[in-house]
C-alpha cells in the first residue's frame, strides 16, 4: 500500500491522475464494504476512465462506517452539527495521509507555516470536538514554532493584540475563522490589512445567513483587506482547497471535481455550467475517494466556483445556503 500512497502525492498530470484514481477505485471496491455494495447495486461496467467511476452519496458517512478496514482506526472526525446523531463520521485509518495532504496543499496555496504566525477563531469547532479542521489548524500552528500562534476562542481583543505584535516580527499573519466569529471580530473594525484572512464558513445559528459575496464584502471593509480567502473542506475529505482573489478554488493535484446534472446523478455536464459537485479526493485512500456532495458549483478555467447547496441539504459549516 505504501507504493499507492506515494503515487497519490506524486501526481503531476491528468494521465497520472487517471491511472492512480483507477487503482484507488479497484482497491476501494475490494476493501470498502459499503462502497462495494453500492457499486454492485448500480450494475455498471468496470470503469475504464475517471468519469465512469461511481460516486458514493456523502450521506452514507452519517449511516455507515465508510472505510477499508485494512488498518486500525487512528481517529474519528465528525462534521459540525447540532447533535451527535446528525453528524457525519469519518473513521480515519491513516492520519499520515491527512497530514501530508493538508500540509502540501497549504504550503502550495497559502505558504510555508514556518514563515507565518497563525491565529485561529474556531470556537464552535473546538466546543463540539472531533473536528478535522481543528486538527489541521492545530498542526499548522505548531509548525509555525511561534508562541503568538494559537486558538483564541472568543477572545477577540487578545487576537487583535496578537496580530499587532505579530506584524512587528515581519512574518506573514494568517487568520483562520468561522464566519460568525469573523463577523464578531469585524464589529470591532480592527485594521488587519497585513493579514491573510481565511474563512471556513458557518453561522451556526449565531448570525443571519449571508451569501459568500455579502460576507466577504463586510469582512473586507471592516478589516481593510483586498480580499478574503475561503477554505473548502469537510470532515468526509482529507484534502482542502483554498480560494484566490476571484473566489475560485484551486485543487491539489490529487483532488478533482466533476459537475453532475442536478436531475441525473450519473450524467456530467460541461465546464461553465452549474450542477452538483462530485469530489475525487485520492487522499481518502482508506475510506472512499469518490463522493457525491450536496454542494452546487461549476468549473471555470480548471478552478471550482461554489454556487451554494441543494435546498434540501443539511446546513454544513463549510458551505453556503441557497437563498
Amino acid at each position: 500500500m505504501k507504493k499507492l500512497e506515494q503515487a497519490i502525492f506524486e501526481i503531476q498530470n491528468q494521465a497520472d491522475f487517471e491511472k492512480v484514481a483507477l487503482e484507488v477505485y479497484h482497491f476501494q471496491r475490494e476493501n470498502c464494504e459499503i462502497y462495494r455494495n453500492f457499486v454492485a447495486q448500480l450494475k455498471k461496467k468496470t470503469p475504464q476512465k475517471v468519469a465512469e467511476i461511481p460516486f458514493l452519496p456523502i450521506s452514507f458517512f452519517k449511516t455507515h462506517e465508510v472505510r477499508s478496514k485494512k488498518r486500525a482506526i487512528e481517529t474519528l472526525f465528525m462534521s459540525s452539527g447540532t447533535t451527535g446523531s446528525d453528524r457525519s463520521k469519518h473513521h480515519v485509518e491513516s492520519l499520515e495521509m491527512y497530514e501530508i495532504s493538508f500540509l502540501k496543499s497549504y504550503c502550495n496555496q497559502i505558504g510555508n507555516p514556518e514563515d507565518q504566525i497563525i491565529l485561529a477563531l474556531l470556537p464552535n469547532y473546538i466546543e463540539q470536538g472531533n473536528s478535522s479542521l481543528v486538527y489541521m489548524v492545530d498542526r499548522l500552528i505548531k509548525a509555525t514554532k511561534n508562541n503568538l500562534s494559537g486558538f483564541y476562542l472568543d477572545n477577540l481583543t487578545d487576537l487583535i493584540q496578537a496580530y499587532e505584535t505579530a506584524i512587528e516580527t515581519g512574518k506573514e499573519v494568517v487568520i483562520f475563522g468561522v464566519s460568525y466569529a469573523l463577523l464578531d471580530l469585524a464589529d470591532l473594525k480592527p485594521n488587519l490589512s497585513k493579514a491573510r484572512i481565511i474563512e471556513t464558513g458557518g453561522m451556526k445559528g449565531r448570525r443571519k445567513e449571508l451569501s459568500k459575496e455579502e460576507l466577504h464584502e463586510i469582512l473586507k471593509k471592516a478589516f481593510q483587506v483586498p480580499f478574503i480567502s475561503s477554505e473548502y473542506g469537510m470532515s468526509e475529505l482529507l484534502s482542502q482547497a483554498y480560494s484566490d482573489q476571484n473566489g475560485l478554488f484551486d485543487l491539489p493535484n490529487w483532488m478533482q471535481v466533476l459537475i453532475r446534472d442536478v436531475n441525473d446523478p450519473f450524467e456530467f455536464i460541461e465546464n461553465g455550467k452549474t450542477g452538483g459537485v462530485n469530489v475525487i479526493d485520492l487522499a481518502n485512500l482508506y475510506s472512499c475517494a469518490f463522493i457525491s456532495t450536496q454542494d452546487l458549483g461549476k468549473i471555470n478555467h480548471n478552478q471550482l466556483q461554489l454556487m451554494g447547496r441543494f435546498d434540501h441539504a443539511d446546513i454544513r459549516g463549510c458551505n453556503l445556503l441557497i437563498e
